[in-house]
């Protein structure tokens, strides 16, 4: 019996090592491209242009700040973000030409209604190559997709043997407490065992975390199947079901008039986000946060029409279980769903992670050189 277990464990251990070792490069690059976004936002806001904003008694209307961005020959305006502070800047959304899919972004003072423009930044190109980096390894994505989703599952199976592994040949506590610590006082090569042993057990239910949802920007079979399993579709952005009346009779409100719905339907201080009614979407999409809930990426959605009348009300708290994590996949896969603490631990995880393909090739470089010895 102890043979064949010794047999099973040394099977894990080939698997560990070889699978290891033929995409560690990958690994490597994914895991510290991954490292460096988690804090992706506030790298840019720490090399962007600082609008600093005093609140007056004064502040002009929302319909007047969209007419002077459109008379300053901006583009046409799509939407915008108004923070939960009185002291933040507005966030127009302008696109020069409706066919374009992002647009630009403008930050507008409400007090005094001056206008400045979000220009491009060294850390904006170092991030978006970051992303593509850990996205598609550089390459075109047709072809970096598959091999990074590939390489995320090679990267779940190392992370399952490495759990197996990480428990010694005999389960004495004795034994067993050993891999959770690091020898600091052994030779440099059992330091760098436990720095790939121990670490690796501590950020392994993160690892798991991320393979499990990055693996739905790899393959849409993938997307489709975890997306059936919790009986929820992943990265669903349609708008619920609801008809919109095309009339000339009914008078269209103004988008401050909307907004007050808004926040009378959302009654708490939070950042709102809407986007205007267009020809593809004839009614106002708003998405509201609340500063006090326990996520900051939880949304609740309100759609109103041109008129004034509400056509529907998402409540976060009111979803099903699997529809809310089914809406949260990204922000767990990236670190945003508990705000900064969630990102600490993510950055932490991410980092031991992109440590261990080089303390598992010096392990095996080291077994390497004892064999031929």
């Amino acid at each position: 019996m102890k043979k064949k277990t010794f047999r099973i464990r040394k099977f894990i251990n080939d698997i560990h090592l070889w699978l290891g070792l033929s995409s560690g490069i990958i690994h490597f690059l994914v895991c510290l491209s991954g490292t460096i976004l988690v804090f992706e936002e506030e790298i840019k806001s720490f090399f962007s242009e600082e609008i600093i904003v005093e609140a007056t008694s004064k502040k002009a209307t929302i319909e007047s700040l969209t007419q002077t961005l459109k008379t300053s020959n901006n583009g046409f305006v799509t939407g915008l973000t108004i923070p939960s502070t009185n002291n933040g800047a507005y966030e127009f959304f302008v696109k020069k030409d409706l066919k374009e899919r992002r647009g630009s972004q403008v930050l507008v003072n409400p007090y005094t209604s001056s206008i400045h423009k979000v220009e491009k930044t060294s850390a904006d190109a170092f991030l978006l190559t970051m992303f593509k980096l850990h996205r598609w390894l550089l390459f075109d994505a047709a072809i970096g997709r598959p091999i990074v989703g590939i390489a995320t599952i090679i990267f779940l199976v190392l992370a399952v043997s490495g759990i197996v592994l990480w428990f010694p040949k005999k389960l004495k506590w004795k034994n067993v407490k050993q891999g959770f610590k690091i020898k600091t006082s052994a030779n440099w090569k059992r330091i760098n065992h436990d720095l790939h042993n121990t670490l690796g057990f501590y950020a392994c239910f993160f690892i798991l975390i991320m393979g499990i949802t990055g693996l739905c920007w790899s393959f849409d079979g993938y997307k489709k199947g975890l997306g059936n399993l919790i009986g929820a579709e992943i990265f669903n952005r349609k708008p619920p079901g609801f008809k919109t009346e095309k009339t000339l009779k009914k008078k269209s409100i103004s988008i401050d008039e909307a907004i007050a719905i808004a926040n009378k339907t959302f009654n708490y201080n939070g950042e709102l986000s809407v986007s205007f009614p267009n020809k593809k979407n004839n009614y106002y999409m708003f998405r509201k946060t609340n500063d006090a809930h326990w996520s900051p990426v939880t949304t609740d959605n309100l759609y109103v029409d041109p008129s004034g009348a509400i056509l529907a009300v998402e409540r976060f708290e009111d979803k099903p279980l699997n529809t809310k994590i089914a809406s949260l996949i990204r922000p767990i896969h990236t670190g945003e769903i508990f705000g900064t603490l969630s990102k600490i631990i993510y950055f932490l995880a991410c980092l031991i992670a992109t440590s261990l393909p080089i303390t598992g090739t010096i392990i095996w470089l080291n077994k390497l050189k004892k064999k031929r010895k």
